[in-house]
């Protein structure tokens, strides 16, 4: 073809495949290229074919994504995309939506094998021959220098995964090694190190487990690393004793000291290559947890945590990894308790080792499960370190886990306000924009806001203006929940939230996910502040039928009921608005819900505390005391078992008493009846024992029964027990009892009388009522108050 015989170019394009990109957030388009030179005539000259690729870059692509509408954004402006395809493209979107980030998927660096390279002693000036093999087994039964030799020629062999096949049916080659290792360790680290690295080897891989077991070399390992550790002690001891002789400068031992130190970093060296490949062939057999038992059982961890004193950073990594595995059970993390693992690993963090500093914040996550070692990561001063942290991306996930499960512990709360952890943490909630919070970070941030400190310096500069706008914006429950525990602590930061009743309220109706109406409602129950006008709230934004309609038991999530409940407590302190509230019905349907509810105390308490607000003014107060039965079921409450309970009613029930005399005698006689339940018992059975006819023999005297009551002097009427000796209670009180007077002539409190007679009453299962029936008997207003 001549040049100038070719006139036109043509491109054919053809998509082939789509797939989705292995690390980025995007779409890969296969196409090919066939293009075509056309001669003047426009016949084809020459063509030429050619597979390609597009990337298509999805930056904004989020948990909140349109997946729908993104995957026909795509079709419409990537033409290499059939409209036909669409489906398919949707399912990639998804995929691609709901892939851990990058970040979250990393886990800590798996070391393998290959990582153990080869260390001084293994170099050789041959190269290591699969058929020469039992030409090296004959070196194993010479002199040390030749058993390394042979030893480090089947390692090279063992180092490549084709020949160990081949090596496992050579038993006369394994036994060899296993014998000279069992009997030769302690002449030579050298010569112990190659050996346990060839089996080792055979470690990496699990059908060959059964074989070590065999030989036993795992327990051979666990002593030699005992033996070994010991040995470390020593040189330390040793160097430390020359040290002092330096600096005294005793018999000038300056070059002796200089001597022992670098003749220690080379035994060091080699020890530690050998402590790795020892540590790392059991950490392959844990793979089994028998075999990991049977470690246990041997001071598996009390070795490792021994070891975290080293410094040696590949050695850490390996020590840690087998650490943190072994820490998933509850034997081997009390053994961790027990040792200063927490305080050897408070060394490590931070570390400039990015791999061993990670492993070690997850070994520490593991251990903070654990209430006693999460005070023990405050005491030695973790706290500033891991608050640190969250600075680094690559490391701020796990450490705002350990944060947060030291958050949990109201006793640590106070000290995130003394690190720079907040204004991070509040960094980074605002940097999400409108992407879905991580969970571990908004959960973070709920335990911190529970802190009144905490709370003051998340709303330091706008800090509460950001919380709100992104809250109602995006409807967030997290968000809002942090929010009201914010709202829950007096001073400043609670009335910085007067700019945001209207807000609140607004969001507070059928429409609104019931989630997120708790929070609201939650929030606004916080703000007890004297200023804020409620009753203008709850007309501006017609909320009394709402919390009227939502007081019906199974009108909606018992959740949502209570915090109504609560709501109607808070905005009763207001005068007008306990009118309000009490002429459109709410008292009897409170009433209503506390018999649906009276076996849960959280609903009983919060009910009896609206009760309590209402008595405070006058309007309501008779509305409680004339039209409705509140005041039984109050006194009904009286004794029960929870003590907060009891106080609210007994506050209430004062109130009530003395305002109204008729309640205020019943109230007593209750009282009276509760305190000295036992002796009224005993009275009423005497008095019927009396009016028994057949209660005597047939001589006349009374019969001796259950240790006969009349055989107890302490009960008789006598000025030894019954009157005390200034007479503030006479003998005529006895009479008025006999008539139904249930209170004396002086009209003594029941503590009084309790006090004088010396009794104290037995509380019954289950309170009477104001009018002593049980609660198994027919009630005069026909309704079940006990609970």
């Amino acid at each position: 073809m001549q040049a100038e015989d070719a006139r036109y170019l043509k491109r054919q394009y053809k998509g082939r495949s789509l797939d989705v990109h292995p690390t980025e957030k995007a779409l890969v388009v296969h196409y090919e290229v066939e293009a075509t030179i056309l001669g003047e005539n426009g016949d084809p000259m020459l063509g030429e074919r050619k597979e390609c690729q597009k990337i298509i870059r999805l930056k904004s692509l989020n948990f909140n994504t349109d997946i729908a509408s993104l995957a026909r954004k795509v079709v419409e402006e990537c033409r290499l995309i059939s409209p036909s395809r669409l489906p398919e493209v949707e399912q990639l979107l998804f995929y691609l939506q709901n892939r851990k980030k990058p970040a979250e998927n990393k886990e800590k660096k798996q070391i393998k094998p290959r990582d153990l390279n080869p260390f001084e002693g293994m170099e050789l000036d041959e190269e290591a021959n699969i058929n020469s093999i039992d030409e090296y087994v004959e070196f194993l039964y010479e002199e040390i220098p030749e058993k390394i030799r042979g030893a480090t020629l089947i390692l090279h062999l063992a180092r490549n995964p084709d020949n160990l096949e081949e090596l496992l049916q050579n038993e006369i080659a394994l036994g060899a090694l296993a014998r000279v290792l069992r009997e030769d360790w302690k002449q030579s680290v050298d010569l112990a190190t190659t050996i346990i690295y060839i089996f080792f080897c055979f470690s990496s891989f699990s059908q060959f487990h059964g074989l070590i077991t065999h030989y036993k070399i795992g327990a051979l390992c666990m002593n030699l690393i005992e033996h070994e550790l010991k040995r470390y002690d020593l040189w330390q001891d040793e160097l430390q004793k020359k040290k002092v002789a330096d600096i005294l400068s005793v018999c000038n031992l300056k070059k002796d000291y200089e001597k022992a130190l670098k003749k220690y970093h080379g035994l060091l060296a080699k020890q530690e290559q050998l402590l790795r490949v020892a540590m790392y062939l059991l950490l392959n057999l844990s793979e089994d947890t028998r075999t990991e038992l049977k470690m246990r059982n041997k001071n598996i961890v009390h070795l490792l945590v021994k070891t975290l004193d080293r410094d040696c950073e590949e050695l850490l990594v390996l020590v840690v990894s087998f650490l943190k595995k072994l820490s998933i059970f509850l034997e081997n993390k009390n053994d961790m308790a027990e040792t200063d693992t927490v305080e050897k690993l408070a060394k490590l963090v931070p570390c400039e080792h990015e791999d061993l500093l990670n492993v070690t914040l997850r070994l520490l996550l593991n251990l903070s499960f654990d209430t006693v070692l999460r005070s023990k990561m405050v005491q030695v001063g973790l706290l500033p370190k891991l608050a640190s942290l969250l600075g680094d991306e690559a490391q701020r996930q796990i450490a705002m886990c350990i944060l947060y499960h030291i958050s949990m512990d109201d006793r640590f709360k106070s000290m995130f306000a003394y690190t720079d952890c907040i204004p991070q943490v509040m960094k980074m909630l605002f940097d999400c924009g409108e992407e879905r919070i991580d969970a571990e970070l908004i959960s973070f941030c709920i335990n911190l806001a529970a802190n009144k400190r905490n709370a003051q310096i998340m709303c330091e500069g706008n800090g509460l203006k950001m919380l709100m706008k992104r809250a109602l914006k995006l409807k967030d429950p997290l968000m809002m929940k942090m929010i009201r525990n914010i709202s829950q602590h007096d001073g400043a930061s609670k009335n910085l939230f007067i700019d945001y009743v209207g807000d609140l309220a607004a969001q507070i109706g059928q429409k609104e996910e019931e989630e997120f109406v708790i929070e609201c409602l939650g929030t606004l129950s916080n703000l007890t502040i004297p200023d804020l006008d409620w009753e203008l709230v709850l007309k501006e934004y017609n909320l009394v039928p709402y919390l009227k309609d939502h007081l019906k038991p199974g009108c909606a999530e018992d959740d949502l009921i209570l915090e109504v409940v609560i709501m109607i407590g808070t905005v009763s302190m207001d005068d007008s608005c306990a009118i309000m509230l009490a002429k459109s019905g709410i008292i009897p349907a409170l009433i209503e819900l506390l018999n649906a509810q009276q076996e849960d105390d959280e609903f009983v308490c919060q009910i009896v505390y609206v009760f309590y607000q209402m008595v405070f003014h006058q309007a309501t107060r008779d509305v409680i005391i004339k039209e409705t039965q509140a005041p039984a079921y109050l006194i009904d409450l009286m004794h029960d078992k929870n003590a907060e309970i009891r106080k609210v009613c007994d506050n209430t029930l004062d109130i009530i008493a003395e305002y109204d005399v008729e309640w205020g005698k019943k109230i007593q006689s209750e009282k009276f009846r509760w305190h000295n339940s036992q002796w009224l018992e005993m009275v009423e059975n005497r008095e019927m024992d009396e009016a028994e006819p057949f209660m005597y023999g047939d001589d006349g005297e009374p019969f001796l029964q259950n240790g006969d009551i009349l055989e107890r002097p302490d009960l008789f009427y006598s000025a030894d027990g019954i009157i005390p000796a200034d007479g503030a209670i006479s003998p005529e009180f006895f009479t008025d009892y006999q008539n139904g007077d249930l209170l004396g002539p002086q009209g003594f409190h029941s503590s009084s009388l309790t006090d004088a007679y010396g009794q104290t009453g037995v509380t019954p299962a289950r309170p009477t009522t104001a009018y002593g029936f049980r609660p198994d008997e027919q009630f005069y207003y026909g309704y079940t108050a006990s609970r």
